[in-house]
């Protein structure tokens, strides 16, 4: 079987400013949430057999109280911050496992629930369905892969060292150094993706960086300039890299057959048709219909087959 462990708040941002916004449910705006039901019925519909949606049911997490530059719920619009908590709902609604994150973040729920499914023999492939960069920490050979749905691109464990420079463990120091700007955290000055790739894939991780461009065994431009800002910044760094580390250990579910969809509850009717599109419900029905004469896959269709060496 396959799991596939979906980023509940990325698909809500991403539906709000690519759908049209025009459905309401009880008098307030539910368009994105409408569009990422549609959208998340079409993967069960392609294949899909297990599910997860991870979300920030909180939009702060214990990191804020790290970095006070960190991402918060400041400058997201009304519209679309009032969506998060009917979403979780709705997907409830349509039958989907979701996991709402309070004092971690949904990036943590989606890394927690990928160590937990990987561990079962059962499960051929976990995929990680967001394009963010941290997420790309979790992957592991070609069992634990990253799915970015919009790109219809998976990227597995070569595929991320050939994006980043450096393999999944390393994706931590990496944007301790060069800053991720979705979450608020700047990097160090002057470090970008290709000094930062060319020095941690020799040296791994930030503690093991020499402190002197001259003990450097690989060659980067203005390489005394930027260690003398990891003289004066290490600490920084360290944070950085704090911030930057998905948790693993949150305890979502003891067995993977607990993701299985199983078909929508009788209240998405209701829903489907008070976000104006019925067509919700009927689709779901036709699926739970089908998915009784459908044998659990073992390969996802919208894998891209086999992957690079």
């Amino acid at each position: 079987m396959n799991i596939h462990l979906v980023d509940g708040t990325y698909e809500l941002f991403r539906h709000y400013y690519g759908a049209s916004r025009r459905a309401a449910l009880h008098g307030a705006e539910r368009g994105a949430i409408r569009s990422v039901l549609s959208s998340l019925l079409s993967v069960l519909e392609q294949g899909a057999t297990h599910m997860a949606v991870a979300t920030d049911h909180v939009v702060e997490s214990f990191r804020n109280d790290l970095w006070p530059g960190y991402k918060s719920g400041e400058g997201i619009e009304p519209e679309l911050l009032e969506q998060f908590g009917p979403l979780e709902d709705a997907l409830l609604d349509m039958g989907v496992v979701v996991w709402p994150m309070e004092e971690l973040e949904a990036d943590d729920g989606l890394a927690s629930g990928a160590a937990l499914a990987a561990r079962d023999n059962r499960v051929d492939v976990v995929y990680l369905c967001t394009p963010d960069k941290d997420l790309a920490q979790c992957v592991v050979g070609n069992r634990v892969v990253q799915f970015d749905r919009r790109a219809g691109v998976v990227r597995n464990e070569h595929g991320v060292q050939e994006k980043f420079g450096v393999p999944p463990a390393s994706i931590p120091d990496y944007l301790a150094l060069v800053g991720d700007s979705a979450d608020g955290f700047p990097g160090l000055p002057g470090w970008g993706p290709k000094s930062a790739a060319a020095i941690l894939a020799r040296y791994e991780v930030v503690e093991a960086i020499p402190g002197r461009a001259s003990a450097w065994d690989v060659k980067v431009r203005g390489a005394s300039r930027l260690a003398a800002v990891l003289r004066e910044q290490r600490a920084q760094a360290l944070l950085f890299r704090d911030l930057a580390t998905l948790r693993r250990g949150a305890v979502l579910f003891e067995d993977v057959d607990e993701l299985a969809w199983k078909g929508p509850k009788p209240t998405f009717r209701e829903v489907a048709a008070e976000l104006g599109t019925p067509a919700l419900w009927r689709r779901a029905v036709r699926l739970e219909e089908a998915s009784g004469n459908r044998k659990v896959a073992t390969t996802s269709p919208q894998s891209p087959g086999p992957f690079p060496a």
